[in-house]
């Protein structure tokens, strides 16, 4: 978290908190029946957690349910900020996954014929960050779409190049190298992915810290389509102090996504799949 994103943070997690079950549920205008919200977390952000819920159940758009995918170990560990909310509209269910994965993965095994939309858990959403990807959804049904997105790229000899150096798109860009950023929110339609997305061996031997790059792939193998939002939501607001242990560090400083992307295309040909479909 940035220094001038601190007040921010903290009057939005004041403001969260002191929300009763009836003002949250008072945000919703409409109901998104076919759509699931799936995240999962890890320990050491148990105690941030509520406030991440709190923002899911504060939608313009309520979706048919939200589910929280934690570690079996867990299971007699949840926070009472947290277990206060379960309702019909929330619940917390159990994996053997300890991956991130798992918020995709558990979900679309359990609601295949449903819309998942991904999310993290160390951030707040604003209220209509659910009805803006919605809304791109009605219009292009088939396309995996994010909030934020990244253009894959490749130096002249055919190499990736740095992750650092994917630049972002443009509001409402899609082309076969958009790459959906799971911070800000990805929807993802049913039958979007190949089978092998739930492959446990496959995506532990090749992204296993690289969720997003993993669920590119197995768009990419089936010619799904990914799609920045043209009207995407602002960017959700981080928890603060919850960030100090992330796949950030790993993924993007020391440039852990270019070595799983590189992974990724050795076994799946994915830069001549792109080239492929962008014709």
């Amino acid at each position: 978290m940035k220094l001038k994103e601190l007040p921010k943070s903290l009057a939005l997690s004041w403001k969260l908190s002191r929300m009763s079950g009836e003002q949250m549920i008072g945000v919703s205008r409409a109901k998104a029946d076919n759509c699931i919200v799936s995240f999962t977390s890890i320990p050491s952000r148990l105690s941030i957690l509520h406030l991440t819920v709190r923002s899911l159940l504060c939608q313009t758009l309520s979706p048919e349910k939200i589910v929280l995918w934690l570690h079996q170990s867990l299971e007699n560990q949840i926070p009472a900020a947290v277990s206060r909310l379960l309702s019909d509209k929330f619940e917390v269910r159990f994996s053997e996954e300890t991956c991130a994965h798992r918020k995709l993965v558990e979900s679309h095994r359990l609601f295949a014929n449903k819309v998942i939309v991904t999310c993290d858990d160390d951030v707040m959403y604003p209220p209509n960050w659910l009805e803006k990807l919605w809304t791109e959804h009605q219009m292009h049904p088939d396309d995996v779409i994010g909030n934020e997105c990244r253009h894959v790229r490749y130096d002249a000899e055919g190499c990736a190049l740095p992750y650092w150096e994917w630049k972002g798109v443009s509001a409402g860009e899609s082309s076969p190298y958009t790459l959906a950023i799971g911070y800000s929110g990805v929807l993802y339609p049913p039958g979007c992915l190949h089978p092998d997305v739930a492959q446990r061996e496959l995506y532990d031997a090749l992204a296993p810290r690289a969720d997003d790059l993993w669920f590119k792939a197995m768009s990419l193998r089936v010619k799904t389509r990914t799609r920045r939002a043209k009207v995407p939501a602002e960017k959700p607001t981080p928890i603060a102090f919850s960030q100090r242990y992330s796949l950030k560090h790993s993924n993007v400083r020391s440039d852990g996504n270019l070595v799983q992307w590189q992974a990724l295309d050795a076994r799946y040909s994915l830069k001549q799949l792109m080239e492929l479909q962008a014709r």
